[in-house]
């Protein structure tokens, strides 16, 4: 009976795996591109193709545990029907070692699961923003007008409008503070600039060194002094540079590139982009709060637990196959009924932890 065998049962599992990888990565495919697509009126099909594609590593790690829940489902409940779960008993074989292929899958699911989530997912999302606001709408930074946003290192913009002919920034605020001094810092104006890659360039600008520390004296200089007067706001303004040319350029460096700025300020929910590498960094950088640093960990656990849940899930669904798993339908139920019970209690704890 070489059906029968353990090994055979893992030519049970691959084809309703691929099913349901390509069925559920289909349907949130389709609901990205339904939700958007009032915004991409005559852009080429080979672009919305790709930015969907840009998608695929995040969809991935969302769907493929309601894949490995139906693979087990589907499999193992066709087997029971059938009687061949009784005769691979009737064998020798126990029901425990006939469900380590569903063991072995459901680990290598993880680990696919766990190397797209933690390197692939992130930067692809942040790729998925940018193609889409700069490209595929055209907009630009314009969605991002009227918002101050962080630009990493103590330095945050803002910008009150944005022309997408020129892709330029209009009426630019920017403020660099300096850690060692929360009270010292940098304030520039400009009438225009641009943002591309990691730089910052403005135009028509000036430049205000602020000592806050030294503006709260003002209000306690003695009347008639006018000298103590001038000496008080030398030290509150320790620096103002006005370039002669309005032609004039100041480059700034920013921690968080054009991309990643889109991926974290354009939508209202902020695309995932952090990956390892950026999370470890969070987590061990001293110039961090105690719940900055807690708020990496969380978010790191919980880039963990989610594809572990590949491999929870396909052993967690082996009594379901065998007491309902009767038909496609209902193993397609099953699937979605666990695995959604599974997101639902995984997102309400850690919102919760988070709180």
């Amino acid at each position: 009976m070489p059906r029968l065998l353990p090994q055979s049962v893992l030519t049970e599992l691959l084809p309703p795996l691929l099913a349901g990888t390509l069925l559920f990565a289909g349907i949130l495919s389709f609901g990205y591109f339904f939700v958007s697509s009032q915004w991409l009126q005559g852009v080429p099909p080979g672009l919305i193709a790709q930015w969907i594609g840009y998608q695929l590593p995040d969809t991935l790690v969302k769907v493929l545990p309601m894949a490995a829940v139906l693979m087990t489902v589907v499999a193992f409940g066709r087997m029971n029907t059938e009687r061949e779960l009784v005769a691979m008993q009737a064998g020798g074989v126990s029901l425990g070692r006939a469900a380590w292929p569903v063991a072995a899958v459901g680990a290598l699911l993880a680990a696919l699961s766990l190397w797209l989530s933690l390197w692939v997912a992130p930067r692809a999302n942040v790729e998925t923003r940018s193609l889409y606001w700069d490209v595929l709408t055209g907009a630009g930074l314009g969605n991002l007008a009227g918002k101050t946003m962080d630009l990493r290192g103590g330095l945050s913009l803002y910008l009150s409008s944005y022309d997408t002919q020129s892709s330029e920034l209009r009426g630019v605020r920017v403020e660099k503070w300096n850690p060692q001094q929360p009270r010292q810092g940098q304030v520039i104006f400009a009438e225009s600039g641009t943002f591309s890659g990691n730089q910052l360039q403005l135009r028509d600008y000036q430049v205000f060194s602020v000592d806050y520390a030294q503006a709260a004296r003002l209000s306690a200089l003695p009347e008639g002094d006018p000298q103590a007067f001038r000496e008080a706001v030398q030290a509150t303004f320790p620096a103002v540079m006005i370039p002669e040319s309005p032609q004039a350029v100041l480059t700034l460096d920013t921690g968080l590139s054009r991309k990643e700025t889109f991926a974290q300020y354009a939508d209202a929910v902020g695309a995932d982009a952090l990956g390892w590498d950026e999370l470890q960094a969070q987590i061990r950088d001293p110039g961090r709060t105690p719940e900055q640093r807690r708020a990496a960990q969380l978010t790191l656990h919980r880039k963990l637990a989610l594809p572990l849940s590949n491999l929870v899930l396909a052993l967690a669904a082996l009594p379901f196959a065998l007491r309902f798993g009767r038909s496609l339908g209902v193993s397609l139920g099953i699937a979605l009924a666990v695995a959604l019970g599974y997101y639902f209690l995984f997102l309400r704890r850690w919102r919760w932890r988070r709180l």
